[in-house]
């Protein structure tokens, strides 16, 4: 009798409970759907346009150093890496799409701010 007590009552929580569950699991399948788009889309477009940083590196170089020479080619030099370093963070980002995750780069596209320095950190957890 005891075991049916407690079937009973484990039944009426579940049905209870099942509407929040469903509101949850909805709300979580937008936010997945979301961020796989977002981190698709951005690595499709770093891919594209991962070599805009050549040129936006050797301009903020260039604005930095007194010296034009010298800031263009630490520019160069900086926009060879980070040009590698966007194209790379989208090709990892196209791949791992269905993992809902941030995407790498900061800021998200090269022409988000071309006067800030691009940074590609993986494990932020929010924006």
């Amino acid at each position: 009798m005891k075991i049916i007590k407690q079937l009973v009552l484990g039944m009426l929580l579940c049905f209870i409970f099942s509407s929040q569950v469903q509101a949850m699991e909805e709300i979580s399948s937008r936010v997945y759907v979301n961020r796989a788009g977002t981190k698709i889309v951005s690595g499709i477009a770093n891919i594209a346009t991962g070599w805009m940083e050549l040129p936006k590196n050797i301009n903020l170089w260039s604005q930095r150093d007194s010296n034009a020479v010298i800031g263009a080619a630490e520019g160069l030099l900086w926009g060879v890496f980070h040009t590698a370093g966007r194209t790379g963070s989208g090709v990892l980002d196209f791949a791992t799409f269905w993992l809902p995750t941030y995407p790498t780069p900061e800021p998200l596209f090269v022409w988000d701010d071309f006067s800030q320095d691009s940074d590609y950190i993986g494990w932020r957890m929010a924006r």
